[in-house]
């Protein structure tokens, strides 16, 4: 006998018709494989499109972030050509200050570099506020100096350069780092010291670090400083003018030979003496 492959549904008419006949239906086992089948796949194929269009939303809203990213770096960056430009000009008011003594006529400035550091909001704001600062001080510090003309432009000592401003090793070995306030200037034990300008002398004497010390005092906010002196030739409250002998090299405090340390500060905050020094000793 056949086998029946047949899927039959019995649907029997409710009514009051006593003619009522009870319809059959048949369907194939094969239909039914196929049509289960092909819903499987639309269903799949549906899953897969909306999986899809996720996929295009992520990748649409990172592309969003992106470019915002993107806008936000080429604001910082205008912000920080602009930053520059004004550190450029303040450089230049720096040199302009360097050369006001009329013995030059170009103040050179050492070269520039290191590793380049990322700037997040809190610290390029707290960098604006301390450049507005420093050029309202510098502005200030200018019309002083137009009157008085006195900034440290002669170098204090024939010498060699040796350890410059910012940080440094400890020349005393042990492995730590540490920050130099000026310009160590290699000479030989009682070469003649001399005042980088004119000026009041306010301190005379020894000092934590410094050993033997002279301080002088150019006006407008600029002092210089000579350390590790071996003999001293000027008394406090002393006037002396640019060029004028001040002392001998030697190595006296925190010292590790003969030199001298020459220190300029502005507002009593210690700067690169190189910025205002001669090209040529």
């Amino acid at each position: 006998m056949a086998r029946d492959d047949r899927f039959y549904a019995f649907i029997i008419a409710h009514t009051p018709n006593p003619s009522s006949r009870i319809r059959r239906f048949c369907v194939q086992k094969r239909a039914l494989q196929v049509s289960a089948f092909v819903a499987a796949l639309l269903l799949c194929g549906s899953l897969y499109g909306f999986y899809g269009l996720a996929q295009q939303a992520a990748h649409l809203q990172t592309e969003a972030e992106n470019q915002h990213l993107r806008a936000e770096n080429d604001h910082q960056r205008r912000e920080l050509s602009e930053l520059n430009s004004r550190v450029e000009a303040v450089e230049d008011t720096s040199r302009k200050l360097a050369e006001k003594s009329g013995l030059i006529e170009k103040a050179a400035l050492p070269g520039r570099g290191g590793p380049a550091l990322p700037l997040d909001a809190d610290s390029f704001a707290a960098l604006e506020n301390k450049m507005q600062n420093l050029e309202r001080s510098m502005s200030a510090h200018e019309s002083v100096l137009r009157k008085r003309g006195y900034t440290p432009t002669v170098w204090p000592v024939v010498g060699k350069l040796e350890s410059g401003f910012g940080g440094r090793g400890n020349p005393f070995g042990g492995g730590s780092y540490e920050f130099h306030s000026g310009q160590d200037i290699d000479a030989a034990w009682g070469d003649p010291v001399i005042a980088g300008a004119s000026g009041t002398v306010t301190f005379v004497g020894w000092q934590n670090g410094y050993g033997q010390l002279v301080v002088i005092d150019h006006g407008g906010g600029l002092t210089s400083r000579y350390g590790h002196l071996s003999h001293i030739d000027v008394a406090q409250g002393q006037i002396v003018a640019r060029s004028q002998f001040i002392g001998r090299v030697g190595s006296t405090g925190r010292s590790t030979g003969p030199h001298l340390h020459y220190e300029v500060r502005f507002n009593d905050e210690p700067v690169n003496p190189l910025q205002y020094l001669l090209t040529t000793q």
